[in-house]
């Protein structure tokens, strides 16, 4: 049996990032993955490389880096990859001062640019201007389209002589240096890293209990592709979503901006809903999202909650055309503020990795790059 160096437990972008990582490291690698292909949250999301929702620390460098290497791999793997940025847009003038406020605690922050309602307008003409305040452009984000790149990247690395992909095989059981399958296979490897996102069952179930880790469901929607060849730009976000991401916290006028939307769309704030657009290669929008708690979920969409964001996104955007053509859902690993991302060794040479935030596609490179750095100091 063939000793690899490192084998991973999961074929979603955290898997496919550390198994990238070792390959590019000259590390011999084996990559498992229980479906065809991945077919949970890494190809249910927006493809945000979304680095202005990140607080500053840790998780903004994970970010960072890892938007190099989407660039370099986007190159590498033949697959869509955007500069496209994001454009918040403020509608209120609690939403402005939250707007810069943000810029001024963050002078180092790289591409925030603040714009008035006129240079919105100017750029943008599809951004509904009734009662518009301006907006804040940051210029670092990137977007995918999440079903090409994690084919795409798959693809790359079974192309990869150091590499080995077992699609179809799901990991039941890890010890003594190796993994087993259910349909029989063995394998061994130096390191073993687990990525199974929010599989708490599997793999290690006492482990994610004791941990008190949760899971997020969240809805989205497809649009038809746009005709004529009308692009959208950056991936817009609105208002809600000064209240969803962290790095707006150290924003003193958060807490008024919240206390207002709380009141003003109470529903929106029961689901969770934070509404955001961003469009693909293809020229669908992609529109979303919502977010519930728990460790279990029905499977449905609810009609309810794709009318409130729809209801919401009007208020902002005005789409050629807005019919919905798919809608889905998908679920992620969620933790405490201090859990992400989420880095556990239950046994000697076995790392489990989740980045427990919803972030998945915006710190996974950098995150398992740091991974596979704290493995090479182990093993020193």
């Amino acid at each position: 049996m063939k000793l690899h160096d490192l084998a991973v437990v999961g074929g979603g972008i955290l898997g496919l990032a550390c198994a990238i990582s070792a390959v590019r490291r000259g590390q011999s690698v084996l990559l498992c993955e229980r479906d065809t292909c991945a077919r949970g949250a890494s190809v249910r999301n927006f493809g945000m490389v979304w680095l202005i929702g990140q607080p500053h620390g840790e998780r903004l460098a994970l970010g960072k880096r890892s938007r190099e290497c989407w660039l370099e791999l986007a190159r590498e793997a033949g697959f869509w990859c955007e500069e496209s940025g994001s454009l918040h847009v403020a509608y209120h003038d609690d939403e402005w001062q939250v707007l810069t406020e943000f810029v001024d605690s963050e002078p180092d922050r790289e591409g925030l640019e603040l714009l008035d309602r006129s240079e919105v307008q100017r750029r943008w003409p599809a951004v509904r201007t009734a009662g518009l305040r301006g907006a804040l452009r940051c210029a670092t984000d990137l977007r995918v389209d999440p079903r090409e790149a994690i084919a795409a990247l798959t693809q790359w690395l079974t192309a990869q002589p150091e590499a080995e992909v077992w699609s179809g095989a799901t990991v039941h059981r890890v010890t003594d240096g190796e993994l087993h399958t259910t349909d029989g296979r063995r394998a061994a490897a130096r390191e073993i890293v687990v990525c199974s996102g929010d599989d708490f069952r599997t793999l290690y179930p006492d482990l994610f209990t004791a941990a008190g880790l949760t899971r997020c469901k969240l809805q989205m929607m497809r649009t038809r592709p746009q005709p004529d060849g009308w692009r959208l730009g950056p991936t817009l976000a609105t208002g809600l979503s000064l209240c969803h991401y962290e790095s707006f916290a150290r924003c003193p006028g958060q807490a008024a901006v919240r206390e207002r939307l709380a009141a003003q769309w109470p529903e929106h704030f029961g689901f969770g809903i934070h509404v955001l657009a961003a469009q693909n290669q293809l020229g669908e929008v992609l529109i979303g999202d919502s977010h519930e708690y728990g460790l279990e979920f029905d499977s449905v969409e609810r009609v309810e909650i794709e009318a409130l964001i729809l209801d919401y996104l009007a208020n902002v955007l005005e789409l050629p055309d807005p019919r919905v053509a798919e809608r889905w859902h998908g679920t992620y690993a969620r933790g405490t503020a201090e859990q992400v991302p989420f880095v556990a060794s239950p046994e000697p040479s076995v790392t489990v990795v989740t980045s427990a935030a919803g972030a998945g596609m915006t710190m996974s490179f950098g995150l398992a790059e740091r991974v596979l750095d704290g493995l090479a100091e182990r093993d020193l």
